[in-house]
């Protein structure tokens, strides 16, 4: 029996940007070219060069890491995913959850959505994404994304700026915005974006790796293999992932940035919905801080738990399991009740993340 969340261990990611100062100080590492963090993943990374490290990108168990969790799950797919949820989307979780850290720009981007991600790579799930940012309101340089294009840019004027190599004029196509934290954000498919240097966010995501990149050298440098820009499409086939209904810069924020819904209860415990399923239905997050203690009520419905900050406890049942910055758990679809204990006086934060809507899940 699958009675109690199943804590994997720490899985950093290489990408073609350099980052991960802050990850490398939650987890006690020092890594440069690794700035993710994929939390309960069953995805493997498409890193053209790298086909020697074995599932890069898939988590594995903390009690066996020999043993990844997309082998774990499908061997007790009803106990982790649910009955429901797996006659909906099979034996997949449906969500990749990511920490991104980032030292660098990011390279001028799109991911599609699912009708291309069927037409063009036979996959029923495309790449839309969602941002949570988490950085420190007080920080000197203020992290920014770029998200959309402007009104009046075309498929061959934008193939044309790609072939140049004109980064600024690409850039200037897009829509920039500073962030601060606790603000949302909804990146459906064919939407071009690229996230800024300095930024520290949670991604929740549809869960592939299918990232086209238009820039053929990163900002600090690094020459983008052929591969790693069109995904395998060729330059030409690229262009087909982009949605080029461009819009005003009010249109852009209105559609994009999502309004969280923040509930307090009476021990001052706060659940904050980032990412609702009224937004998508492909995903759903959660900020939770807690005070004191908390019980969840998880509704038959599997999740991903990451500790952000702070120390702690969770208790199913009899059973109990430290809590500390850095953990990250799945909690299967058999645990309807989590109850969470704040060990301290400090701040213990945390994510929440849900995969795809079912039949008779609501917000």
């Amino acid at each position: 029996m699958v009675n109690f969340p199943i804590k994997l261990n720490y899985n950093r990611v290489w990408r073609t940007y350099q980052g991960g100062d802050i990850l490398n100080e939650l987890q006690g590492q020092n890594k440069i070219n690794e700035p993710e963090e994929w939390i309960a993943s069953m995805v493997v990374a498409r890193n053209i060069g790298r086909e020697h490290i074995p599932n890069e990108g898939a988590s594995v168990l903390s009690q066996n890491p020999k043993q990844t969790l997309k082998q774990f799950i499908e061997q007790n797919p009803i106990e982790c995913l649910g009955e429901n949820h797996i006659n909906q989307c099979g034996i997949n979780t449906g969500v990749l959850v990511k920490l991104i850290d980032s030292n660098e720009r990011l390279t001028i981007q799109v991911h599609p959505d699912r009708q291309k991600a069927m037409e063009l790579f036979g996959s029923h799930y495309g790449k839309t994404e969602s941002w949570y940012i988490l950085n420190n309101d007080n920080e000197v340089e203020k992290p920014y994304i770029y998200l959309g294009f402007k009104e009046g840019i075309t498929r061959e004027y934008w193939k044309e700026l790609f072939e140049k190599q004109d980064i600024k004029q690409m850039l200037n196509c897009l829509h920039k915005f500073e962030v601060k934290q606790q603000d949302a954000v909804l990146i459906c498919g064919g939407v071009p974006h690229a996230i800024g240097k300095g930024c520290f966010l949670l991604e929740t995501q549809e869960p592939t790796d299918y990232t086209i990149r238009v820039e053929r050298t990163t900002p600090s440098g690094l020459e983008v293999n052929d591969f790693l820009c069109h995904q395998g499409l060729g330059f030409d086939k690229m262009f087909d992932c982009f949605n080029y209904e461009g819009k005003t810069r009010e249109e852009t924020y209105e559609t994009w940035f999502i309004k969280p819904v923040e509930t307090t209860d009476k021990a001052q415990n706060k659940i904050r919905q980032v990412i609702k399923y009224k937004d998508t239905p492909f995903f759903s997050a959660n900020a939770i801080d807690v005070k004191t203690e908390l019980t969840l009520d998880l509704s038959d419905q599997f999740s991903v738990l990451y500790i952000l900050e702070g120390h702690g406890q969770l208790k199913v049942g009899s059973k109990k399991e430290l809590l500390n910055a850095g953990d990250q758990f799945f909690i299967p679809a058999t645990i309807n009740e989590l109850h969470i204990t704040n060990t301290t006086n400090a701040p213990l934060r945390m994510m929440q993340c849900f995969g795809p809507q079912i039949e008779g899940v609501i917000e």
